[in-house]
């Protein structure tokens, strides 16, 4: 019986990344999901996933702490031995919204530690894998996805450090895309509009009006599951030669318009 293929989701167990755990435990791959949260108060959403048929992994740790990033690709590598599809989904906002006058160093750190530094070192180890698991397997299958933002080239001046740790994600992107060329393990780019989850959630009524006077083409929220559908397309393979790419997911509201 051949062996159902994994995927790693970071920041997998709420808003957009639960949402992409659930379009990949659909396509039929074992799910393991990163969090925060103590496993007990994720046991619902696990059992959800777990329901669709596939096996499921919960990883607690911080993508900023070099530590759980090593013990998360342990737990892989010790419950089920490979690893397909790594989906760099886990990142933050700053606690407070600061003019970028008024930015911190500290909120600064927080921020890019966890969405930048956190995430181009976790795609270095799983590439390094990737690359080990490709040189044993020629028939090896892998892909890496990257959950960016359109906020990696539209600023926010109210925060600067978020936008700059999504515009640095956008470089670790192509970089890996280049680096992991020759083994043909293709790495993208999925970039969000304004979606609603938790992080949205305390500027809601400001985007319902945007949202009303033209914003964005589509004059709607976008919901996770429009990231999900996106990201499980990719991880089945729907576009194998599109290495290095960015796939927008904002409703039109990048487009540029007179």
């Amino acid at each position: 019986m051949k062996t159902k293929k994994s995927a790693l989701v970071t920041g997998g167990s709420r808003g957009i990344g639960f949402s992409i755990s659930k379009y990949l435990a659909k396509a039929g791959f074992n799910i393991a999901v990163n969090g925060m949260r103590h496993e007990e108060e994720v046991q619902s959403v696990l059992e959800e996933l777990r329901d669709l048929g596939v096996e499921v992994l919960y990883c607690r740790g911080n993508l900023g702490n070099s530590e759980d990033r090593l013990r998360i690709i342990q737990q892989i590598k010790n419950n089920f031995g490979q690893l397909n599809i790594l989906v760099n989904n886990a990142g933050v906002a700053p606690l407070e919204r600061n003019d970028v006058l008024e930015t911190t160093e500290e909120s600064f750190d927080r921020v890019l530690g966890i969405n930048l530094k956190g995430t181009f070192f976790m795609t270095q180890m799983v590439s390094q894998w990737m690359i080990a698991q490709r040189k044993i397997d020629s028939g090896f299958q892998g892909c890496i996805i990257n959950i960016s933002s359109v906020s990696a080239t539209m600023a926010s001046i109210n925060r600067g450090e978020y936008c700059i740790s999504k515009a640095g994600l956008a470089m670790v992107t192509q970089l890996f895309a280049v680096r992991l060329g020759d083994f043909d393990i293709p790495v993208y780019e999925v970039r969000p509009g304004i979606i609603e989850t938790d992080m949205t959630a305390g500027v809601k009524a400001k985007y319902d009006k945007l949202f009303e006077e033209g914003i964005a083409l589509q004059r709607r929220w976008g919901q996770p599951s429009d990231v999900g559908k996106v990201v499980a397309s990719l991880a089945k393979g729907d576009f194998l030669y599109s290495t290095g790419q960015v796939i927008l997911v904002d409703g039109g509201l990048s487009m540029g318009r007179l």
